[in-house]
């Protein structure tokens, strides 16, 4: 079967060492891969962060992204707090369904898709939502590639006695974050992400004196933060139900090639080169992209169709027949499609793809 290069958010294009860290079977009770693998992964999210265990710790959890940004927004946020949601795309409005399953309080500041939040939106909804003592958003917004400005927004509630939960799915450990300079309490991302491993679990990089006000506060028992994260720290990286052994060891394995290639600051020039590639190529090409250059991210890119009659679904099978596989848009009002720039994927990569893309127009 063709391994084709995945130009997506996630799942990705991995390495082949990273496939082969999958090949060997592991106990989930044996004392090798716990203290081995998953301790190691635990406390090497926290050196790729620069951050000390005194202070903060991490904790994985089975299933997607989603699952991670559920838990952490349940167990941070009880029925007596009041959390404010910016949102600029599907996932940002993913967390107000969420709060609204856990009936939970909130406000749902929900931007157009392609407006960046920033310090001026969290400001304004600060000044117009009394009470709030929770502020969620999403980093990189895949919907439409933009990257939101945790900066400034981190700028305006410092101070103010609120936790600060950061979807940072698609950005961690592809894009530099001072997570304890802006003062994040609990931030979430993926294995099959900037860190370039497959999918299974996620993770939760959270404040200790955060992460220990939350016992008791779950109100799912699979998607428990604290006692997961209680059940790692009593038993050695044990997880309280069955683990995906074979994904967390090619975590482990993708962690080390993170490190290999320079850290996250290195990785980050590699998907801007890859990015800026890209938008060159394209443009040379006579295709337009969605975002202006200024808000734009390097995780993945929107282009616009180029003329009325362009057809995505033939677009896209002919890109696939030659080894590329790209993403259908998900802005509201603009057709679009969208070509990520992360995973085992290098600028020559992005190249042959600009080969194609011109032969095909």
């Amino acid at each position: 079967m063709k391994n084709y290069l995945l130009l997506t958010p996630g799942p990705l294009s991995t390495s082949q060492t990273v496939r082969e860290a999958m090949l060997q079977d592991w106990c989930t009770w044996d004392k090798d891969y716990n203290e081995g693998v998953v301790t190691v992964i635990r406390k090497g999210l926290l050196s790729i962060a620069n951050l000390d265990e005194s202070e903060y710790t991490s904790v994985l959890l089975q299933g997607s992204g989603t699952f991670c940004v559920e838990a952490a927004i349940g167990a941070a946020v009880t029925s007596t707090d009041k959390l404010l949601i910016l949102a600029n795309g599907a996932y940002g409005d993913r967390m107000a369904e969420l709060a609204a399953y856990y009936q939970i309080q909130y406000e749902l500041v929900s931007l157009h898709e392609a407006a960046i939040i920033d310090g001026a939106v969290a400001s304004k909804a600060l000044a117009q939502y009394d009470g709030i003592t929770h502020l969620a958003m999403v980093h990189s917004e895949t919907t439409t590639g933009l990257l939101n400005n945790i900066e400034a927004v981190a700028e305006v509630i410092k101070g103010k006695g609120i936790t600060f939960i950061v979807d940072a799915m698609s950005s961690f450990g592809g894009v530099p974050i001072d997570i304890k300079g802006l003062g994040i309490d609990f931030l979430v991302s993926s294995a099959n992400k900037c860190i370039q491993g497959v999918p299974g679990f996620g993770f939760v990089i959270a404040k200790r004196e955060k992460l220990m006000a939350t016992k008791g506060n779950a109100r799912s028992l699979s998607l428990d933060l604290y006692a997961q994260w209680e059940t790692m720290e009593k038993g050695g990286g044990k997880w309280r139900f069955t683990s995906p052994t074979h994904v967390v060891r090619a975590f482990d394995q993708a962690l080390k090639e993170l490190n290999e290639e320079g850290g996250i600051a290195a990785r980050y020039e590699r998907y801007k080169q890859n990015h800026r590639t890209l938008v060159d190529g394209m443009r040379g090409l006579g295709f337009k992209t969605l975002l202006a250059d200024e808000t734009q991210g390097c995780i993945i890119t929107s282009f616009l169709y180029p003329t009325s009659d362009f057809d995505f679904t033939d677009f896209y099978y002919k890109l696939k027949a030659q080894g590329f596989v790209i993403y259908p848009g998900k802005i509201s009002d603009a057709d679009t499609f969208r070509i990520g720039n992360i995973g085992d994927v290098y600028p020559s990569d992005i190249e042959k793809l600009i080969e194609a893309v011109g032969k095909m127009m």
